[in-house]
């Protein structure tokens, strides 16, 4: 019987490895971030864990951790009945597994009070470490979980995008920690939630910063050879007029990492100390050898 199916390529295997590491490593840093600064502060700023902390502060038989799996669970099951299970994609995986992680931090370390007398200092964990996990999750095309399904669910069936869904739902979050722990946490609360958005952003944005060369130099080819063979990337070569000098000039054009552009520099710098060199950050570049589309 001929196979129908196809074996992956060692390339394929690779991606799909690096991909599975870098979601469990962002869902790590959000769990660290939920057990040791978040729920020992009483810091809820949406998302299944800000639901957790309040209910674990009105039930306090069960950590925040327990009650993850329980909302989780929930949501799991809502988003499985309204959305079906192709919606839900790796979804499913990482609402469980953000449970699990927050369950074993807090076995390892359990935390009945905050970690230090500094609450600011705590506050900025807080922040920083679930909003650095969340970016490394969604810049691989995946989701924490948690409230994603219930705004998911808003959208489908209100006229609400998905963003203003999910501050819905952690605006209702946000409100019933202000009114449970009091003003001053309260404040922190409506704070987190702000600068959480803000700083996913800007860390999706570092992760994926790519450096935009362009070279004029007097010795181009020796400037393509080096980029093609030691820094292994490619380049486009335009023919230019030079306004002041009148003359054609080479002109080079490449997208590097940051280190590689560092290398080029150094290397026009003994090469062709006359050489001009402009760097321009992009956030994001999509084609081979980067991200793929």
């Amino acid at each position: 019987m001929a196979k129908t199916g196809r074996s992956l390529t060692k390339q394929e295997v690779l991606s799909s490895l690096r991909f599975f590491l870098m979601l469990n490593l962002g869902l790590i840093c959000t769990a660290v971030g939920i057990a040791v600064f978040k729920a020992p502060n009483q810091f809820a700023f949406g998302g299944t864990s800000g639901v957790s902390v309040v209910l674990s502060t009105l039930f306090p038989k069960l950590n925040v951790g327990s009650f993850m799996w329980i909302v989780n669970l929930v949501l799991v099951l809502l988003g499985l009945i309204a959305l079906g299970i192709k919606s839900m994609g790796w979804t499913l995986y990482s609402s469980f597994a953000l449970s699990f992680y927050v369950s074993l931090c807090q076995f390892l370390l359990p935390l009945d009070h905050p970690l230090t007398s500094d609450t600011f200092l705590e506050f900025c964990f807080a922040v920083l470490l679930p909003a650095l996990g969340s970016a490394i999750v969604f810049n691989v095309g995946a989701s924490t979980g948690g409230t994603d399904i219930l705004a998911m669910i808003l959208q489908k069936h209100t006229s609400l995008p998905i963003g203003n869904a999910l501050l819905v739902c952690d605006l209702g979050i946000v409100l019933v920690a202000a009114l449970l722990f009091g003003a001053r946490t309260g404040m922190y609360c409506v704070l987190g939630l702000v600068l959480k958005c803000t700083v996913v952003d800007s860390a999706i944005e570092s992760l994926n910063l790519r450096k935009v060369c362009t070279i004029i130099s007097k010795d181009a080819d020796s400037v393509k050879d080096y980029i093609i063979n030691e820094l292994h990337r490619s380049a486009t070569v335009q023919t230019a007029f030079g306004a002041y000098t009148h003359k054609e000039e080479k002109v080079l054009m490449s997208v590097l990492t940051r280190s590689e552009a560092a290398r080029l520099r150094i290397f026009l710098r003994k090469t062709d100390p006359r050489a001009f060199m402009t760097i321009v950050n992009s956030s994001e570049i999509i084609g081979k050898g980067f991200r793929s589309i």
